[in-house]
């Protein structure tokens, strides 16, 4: 699959433009605060149904003005697909496929799948794991609406739970039959959302290793640690062990929701020990291990988002990262770049044909 046509109205710092593109690469030149992220954000807009830097969708619409309609026509195989999304101010959010609104959002994930490199992915190692199980469930709802739908039901039960913890303490009661009813609904779901992340991290880990030695270009150790309350307890156990403390802090402390994957290099927290190079590296090896996952899962490749994506790095790694990108196994891809002279040097050899635009 691949995006023919672009139109945007009224997003962000955009109040109206159309594109048609490459079927393979298209490079966004310009200055900071062109709206250069912001297209490559409308793109992941349609193909996930939010934006990826700033979730809170009304903060979306231009500012003056009261809605904001994106649509994208793409190429699937032998058929056409059109995808629209709007919102006025007030109102819902609407998601259409060929015309027909979807009901469930949920049901649009997975339909185009899209992976961004973005200098926003500094806060999969700066952020806490949330941030971080954020990015390994986005990856595996991309290719398992079961998966999508327990983890969705998961938080919407997690969240009732805790209402009900402060519920308890507000009115200084207990009901142990109803805490009971909570438990046994997470139960349920934790354990199917905890053995599809150990089932995705441990094919995910030999992929990301590979794409990073690719990137550096020699030999780093870098290591991704799943961590789980899971790991040698059952849920049922650790939500009877923890109910004092969950009684008393108003939350609950034990389940899926409390995962943490750890960032290696050289078996140390890359937050402390890695440089600004590796760093950048280890976040571009992740995605790009996401992209190889989602590639393998659905049969085809993703579309690829590279916001400036070359920034902190040196040119042996942008020729490296040019080089992989330039491969058959990938489809189209976007990049941004404030530098059209670092762009168009790493683009003259490629093999692929490449459409620049000038912002």
């Amino acid at each position: 699959m691949y995006l023919k046509q672009l139109s945007i109205t009224n997003y962000k710092n955009i109040s109206s433009k159309t594109f048609s593109f490459n079927p393979k690469i298209n490079c966004f030149i310009g200055n900071n605060g062109v709206g250069k992220s912001n297209i490559l954000d409308v793109i992941y807009h349609l193909a996930l149904g939010k934006s990826y830097f700033n979730p809170v969708a009304s903060q979306n619409i231009k500012i003056g003005t009261d809605f904001f309609a994106i649509e994208g026509r793409y190429k699937k195989q032998d058929s056409d697909e059109k995808i629209i999304c709007s919102l006025k101010k007030g109102q819902k959010k609407i998601v259409k496929r060929n015309g027909k609104e979807y009901q469930k959002l949920a049901d649009h994930i997975g339909l185009i799948p899209t992976v961004i490199v973005s200098p926003a992915d500094r806060d999969l190692i700066s952020e806490g794991s949330s941030t971080r199980r954020k990015f390994i469930d986005g990856a595996i709802g991309q290719t398992d609406p079961i998966f999508l739908k327990q983890l969705i039901e998961y938080n919407k039960i997690l969240s009732q739970r805790n209402a009900l913890l402060k519920f308890f303490a507000l009115n200084h009661t207990y009901d142990k039959e109803t805490i009971g009813v909570y438990n046994d609904q997470l139960i349920a779901r934790s354990t199917p959302i905890y053995n599809a992340r150990k089932m995705f991290m441990k094919e995910f880990l030999t992929v990301f290793n590979s794409r990073y030695q690719d990137i550096c270009g020699k030999n780093e150790n870098v290591n991704l640690l799943y961590e789980s309350q899971l790991n040698n307890n059952n849920h049922s156990e650790l939500l009877e062990a923890s109910i004092s403390k969950d009684k008393a802090i108003q939350f609950t402390t034990t389940g899926v929701h409390k995962d943490e994957i750890q960032f290696l290099l050289d078996e140390q927290p890359i937050k402390k020990y890695g440089s600004q190079g590796q760093q950048k590296t280890f976040l571009v090896a992740l995605k790009f291990a996401q992209f190889d996952f989602l590639k393998t899962q659905t049969g085809n490749p993703p579309i690829l988002l590279l916001d400036d994506a070359f920034d902190k790095l040196d040119e042996q790694r942008v020729s490296h990262i040019i080089n992989l990108v330039d491969q058959n196994d990938f489809g189209q891809i976007f990049i941004t770049d404030t530098h059209e002279k670092r762009t168009v040097n790493a683009l003259k050899n490629t093999q692929s044909g490449y459409d620049l635009f000038k912002l």
